[in-house]
């Protein structure tokens, strides 16, 4: 009868902890999810702007702006929550493709840049890439917590079984597109 009181005891125990790890790996999963979510949606509000820039630069040179606008619509996706980080890397690609078509446009019409509106998106755009930059901190940041917790053990006995994995980071991106040296 001891032996019994003893095996349901460590079931409950076992059963506790099975649940409060889930519970801790879900919190550390949404975590991931949120911040990625958050770089999604400043990308997007960095695609709207450079679209804008676009928009404004066609006026000096139709042809290169509606071939770069083109594309950027064609390659454009919506990051979410459940996004890789090659999928962000990517549609940053984009963007520093299309920023340095503008570039190039107000190298050959320096009147662009005189644009209050140009400027004023410039602006916006180096605005979001620095929420871009600090939405990836803290992707990374929840991807480090959540990896830390996976391989610590005794979670690590469980996560796999659980369905939790380890994340990827956001690498950094050496050759983006520096917006500050584009006014």
């Amino acid at each position: 009868m001891e032996s019994l009181i003893i095996v349901i005891l460590l079931i409950i125990l076992l059963t506790i902890w099975i649940v409060s790890t889930k519970r801790k790996l879900s919190i550390l999963a949404e975590n991931v999810n949120n911040a990625m979510s958050q770089i999604g949606v400043q990308i997007s509000s960095r695609f709207d702007a450079t679209t804008t820039l676009l928009q404004l630069a066609k006026g000096y040179a139709g042809r290169e702006s509606l071939t770069l606008m083109e594309t950027m619509r064609e390659r454009r996706s919506v990051i979410t929550a459940h996004s890789t980080p090659n999928e962000v890397l990517g549609q940053e690609g984009v963007i520093s493709e299309a920023l340095g078509g503008i570039a190039m446009v107000a190298e050959q019409h320096p009147e662009l840049k005189e644009e209050k509106e140009y400027a004023q998106y410039m602006d916006a755009v180096a605005c979001y890439e620095k929420m871009v930059r600090t939405s990836r901190l803290i992707y990374n940041d929840s991807v480090t917590k959540l990896n830390r917790t996976i391989r610590m053990i005794p979670t690590r006995l469980i996560a796999g079984i659980l369905g939790f994995h380890q994340r990827e980071y956001l690498e950094a991106v050496e050759e983006k597109t520096d917006v500050a040296n584009r006014k």
